[in-house]
């Protein structure tokens, strides 16, 4: 029975947590932030949730995010201006327009005349302008997501900056899941309480 309660106690604490991030990150990102990227490079995000513009993509930068052949997500530099080496933004991205671009580049190209030719017929997709919205996420989770996706740049001989941003595009923050969170961590509170009032009537019983 304590080892029960115990256990009780501990997943209470965890989805209290659990709820008090959620409900503060959503707190803080009641709507996207608009930053233009240059902001973003010298201020840094001001909030989690973020819609960035004036930033420059170049897909033939991307990176495919799962390492094998089902290409469905993509990690895209976003720059200030298309001369600028290193990327302090990177988005990842699952937007179809983005992904069949990317598939037909790499799949369905032989030469590279023809990848030459797909390029300046797509030159606004591949290497214009793009606007970001996306969610930042913050805690324990996502600093090991960030660890990751850095390993993976590493692994792909990109340099990384140390302050290096990275943002899901189309993420929003979670709006009831933290409120579910503290109801369930509460009910889990009020049923060890009243097992400790009740126990001892228990134990009298004949």
């Amino acid at each position: 029975m304590q080892r029960f309660r115990f256990t009780m106690i501990a997943i209470c604490l965890i989805l209290s947590w659990l709820a008090y991030a959620d409900i503060t990150q959503f707190g803080r990102n009641m709507s996207p932030k608009d930053m233009t990227i240059k902001a973003i490079e010298s201020d840094g995000p001001q909030r989690e949730w973020l819609h960035i513009t004036e930033g420059y993509v170049n897909l033939t930068e991307a990176i495919n995010m799962s390492g094998t052949m089902e290409l469905n997500s993509f990690l895209v530099p976003l720059k200030s201006s298309p001369q600028e080496q290193q990327a302090k933004v990177w988005f990842e991205t699952r937007d179809p327009a983005l992904i069949d671009a990317l598939k037909t580049y790499y799949f369905q190209l032989d030469t590279e005349e023809q990848r030459s030719r797909f390029r300046a017929q797509n030159q606004e997709l591949f290497l214009g302008q793009r606007e970001v919205t996306g969610l930042i996420t913050s805690g324990l989770i996502a600093n090991s997501n960030r660890d990751k996706l850095i390993q993976l740049l590493t692994d792909m001989h990109i340099a990384v900056q140390p302050d290096v941003i990275f943002i899901s595009e189309g993420k929003e923050p979670v709006k009831w899941r933290g409120f579910i969170f503290a109801f369930i961590a509460l009910a889990g509170v009020m049923k060890i309480t009243r097992d400790i009032k009740t126990e001892p009537k228990k134990t009298r019983t004949p």
